[in-house]
């Protein structure tokens, strides 16, 4: 990749993470494009050259997201050698991790969802619907081999995929326990209702 090419990407994702962070502080409504510039140090009209608008960097925010999350659940799935249970915990961890690795995303992913151009949110909406369905498909798998008791697929994916996402409300990086405690744990509290009785 050349230098100009490499500048541009790191600009890009500069402003991105600027614009994150603002929307998460201030509110998406109550952010500008001139308080994004401003605060990355460029003239508005170079912010142009990277994204035409605000919908633009909320397109890219929920993009880089569902990409995050999508590639990592395949590459889990992938791996032939976990278990249904390490699978099911890694995802939790995926999940969750995104409140240290990406703070403030996960704030504006879901609450923001609604302010996407129509064809993107059914895009993003398609890729979300696609995640949950392939985590019902592990819990499906589990059942099968005998790893997990026989649960709705289903409802366990949603109550699984509620249990991790609302906890963006609530989580501080600061706070007692680091994201990977949390995920362990709710990961112990699905398995507590998974695991098969002792025969």
């Amino acid at each position: 990749m050349s230098q100009k090419r490499l500048r541009a990407r790191d600009r890009r994702a500069q402003i991105l993470n600027v614009a994150t962070a603002l929307f998460d502080s201030d509110g998406y409504h109550a952010t500008s494009l001139e308080q994004i510039a401003a605060t990355v140090g460029v003239a508005k009209a170079s912010l142009y050259y990277y994204f035409k608008s605000k919908e633009d960097l909320l397109v890219a925010l929920h993009q880089e997201m569902m990409v995050l999350l999508l590639d990592s659940q395949a590459e889990l799935m992938a791996d032939g050698a976990l278990s249904c249970e390490a699978v099911l915990r890694g995802t939790m961890h995926d999940i969750v991790g995104l409140m240290e690795s990406h703070p403030g995303r996960l704030r504006i992913f879901f609450e923001a969802y609604r302010e996407l151009p129509a064809s993107v949110r059914a895009e993003i909406s398609d890729q979300r619907r696609a995640y949950r369905q392939s985590l019902a498909k592990l819990i499906r798998q589990g059942i099968e081999a005998g790893e997990f008791r026989d649960r709705d697929p289903e409802l366990t994916s949603l109550a699984i995929l509620g249990m991790c996402n609302w906890s963006y409300q609530w989580f501080r990086v600061d706070g007692t326990h680091d994201a990977a405690e949390i995920a362990d744990n709710f990961h112990e509290l699905v398995m507590a209702g998974l695991r098969p009785h002792p025969s």
